[in-house]
């Protein structure tokens, strides 16, 4: 028989019976049972666990219960209409004396009041990042920044993009009690998802990057997308404080949501800003309140992520020296930015892609001052609906305008950039394809040394088959590339 023992570097954020009772379930099994971990993967399971079992798409966690039960859970919160089948699976365990079950109509509702209430336990000034691109980046230089600022240690931030009503609790779960500042993400792809996370967090400040088209298809329109961001402000009383971007269209919008302080971030905005050197792929130098930041993420948008960590900054009333320290720090994360060189230099951006992110890389691109070829390897933007065609032809014209050598288009939806760049008449190389291992024969052939690549697509598109490719090839290494932070996950 295994006990519930807990080991010395365990904490325990509650007990089955306490949990039980602040989440409305009922509880069969040894109330005393620890909960020192919580999870939704019953691969991740470890002695003292608690699994939330969760009804997905594609996995029903029910179904993994007497695999969360052998990895070392011994609380499971399950769906209270499984209930035969979460007892069956306990009972197989052989572990029913150790284990506790606790069993409520909706599990995900649960989790998310459990970490609503842990969250509440902890002394933590919070930070709160969203948008419809940029938050992951800004994220990062924000984390950067405060960690030059304050001991290192006492930084808790979301790992990664875990930032949906799933994420965002687990992440949660992962503040210590040494924690005394957080800055999470908070990224919606449902409506109402938004009042979810704020409830669950609760921010002090609340930064919105911009509001875009990114997930257009699933909110019906930027409109609705707007509504559902601003939600960020909802258990706001007037003490918070809300930062917005200058010159995004529903700053007036967001601005009436706001019962509490407003301020905005930009180049008009942030407090203290100099003069500003674009320093094409190797990033930016800024001077901000006397002190000269060499920022290393390119592109205009990267400046502006700069520009709302400044803003925090300001608002914080961080010290000049150490908040420029910190932000100096910063570089791209996996498939954010990165600068990859060697025989041609492979600027990629595929971790995701929507009209605004798309339109930034490739305005960087044909900013670049170079005598060198430049060829662009764009894949489909998804999760656009019905705004789906009108946006891949937006981005069919707007590369024939910068007028690259070589254009590489992959995906189905790509095929209206392809018909909006002949009507535009586009005298470079044009190609498309649905066959990954097609496009990588063809480009490969094609590039040559000092070419300057452009790799930009969604995260499903998986286009670091490319940048492989170009390793295998001799053409870049991978491993020299500018990614992987201080802070990245």
């Amino acid at each position: 028989m295994e006990d519930n023992s807990i080991a010395s570097d365990q904490q325990v954020l509650f007990y089955a019976g306490e949990l039980a009772g602040i989440i409305g379930a009922t509880c069969k099994g040894e109330l005393n049972t620890p909960i020192c971990s919580v999870v939704t993967d019953s691969r991740l399971a470890e002695p003292n666990s608690i699994f939330v079992a969760l009804k997905g798409e594609r996995t029903d966690g029910h179904h993994h219960i007497l695999e969360a039960i052998k990895n070392g859970a011994r609380t499971i919160l399950a769906e209270i209409e499984e209930k035969d089948a979460a007892i069956a699976s306990i009972r197989d365990s052989g572990l029913v004396a150790e284990t506790c079950l606790l069993l409520i109509d909706y599990p995900l509702s649960g989790l998310q009041n459990a970490a609503r209430e842990y969250r509440r336990r902890q002394n933590l000034f919070r930070i709160g990042v969203t948008g419809s691109s940029g938050k992951t980046t800004t994220k990062e230089c924000i984390a950067s920044m405060l960690s030059a600022c304050f001991p290192e240690e006492s930084i808790a931030m979301s790992p990664g993009n875990l930032n949906s009503d799933i994420g965002l609790a687990l992440a949660i779960f992962g503040i210590e009690p040494r924690h005394k500042i957080g800055i999470f993400e908070m990224g919606i792809n449902r409506k109402g998802e938004m009042d979810e996370l704020a409830k669950m967090y609760e921010p002090e400040i609340a930064l919105i990057t911009n509001i875009g088209s990114a997930h257009v298809g699933m909110f019906g329109s930027r409109d609705e997308i707007a509504r559902e961001k601003s939600r960020i402000f909802s258990y706001f009383d007037g003490q918070q404080k809300a930062l917005l971007w200058e010159d995004d269209d529903y700053r007036t919008y967001l601005s009436s949501k706001v019962k509490g302080s407003v301020y905005y971030f930009g180049l008009r905005s942030t407090e203290g800003l100099g003069r500003i050197e674009n320093k094409g792929l190797d990033g930016w130098k800024i001077e901000w309140k006397g002190q000269t930041l060499d920022f290393r993420l390119p592109g205009k948008h990267n400046l502006l992520n700069a520009c709302a960590a400044l803003s925090i900054a300001i608002l914080m009333e961080l010290d000049p020296i150490l908040a420029v320290q910190g932000l100096s720090k910063v570089q791209p994360l996996f498939g954010r930015s990165e600068i990859c060189k060697g025989k041609i230099t492979v600027f990629q951006d595929y971790y995701n892609a929507n009209p605004n992110s798309m339109a930034a890389a490739i305005d960087f691109l044909s900013g670049i001052s170079s005598t060198n070829r430049k060829v662009l390897i764009l894949g489909s933007m998804l999760e656009l609906g019905k705004e789906s065609d009108n946006a891949h032809r937006d981005v069919g014209f707007m590369v024939a305008e910068m007028k690259p050598e070589a254009v590489f288009l992959f995906g189905e939806e790509m095929k209206t950039a392809e018909a909006a760049l002949k009507e535009a008449a586009f005298r470079g190389v044009l190609m498309h394809t649905t066959d990954m291992g097609n496009l990588i024969d063809t480009v490969s052939s094609y590039v040559r040394e000092g070419d300057l690549v452009l790799i930009k697509g969604s995260r499903s598109m998986a286009l670091e088959r490319i940048s492989h490719a170009f390793q295998e090839k001799g053409l870049i290494d991978l491993s020299e590339s500018s990614k992987g932070g201080c802070h990245a996950s």
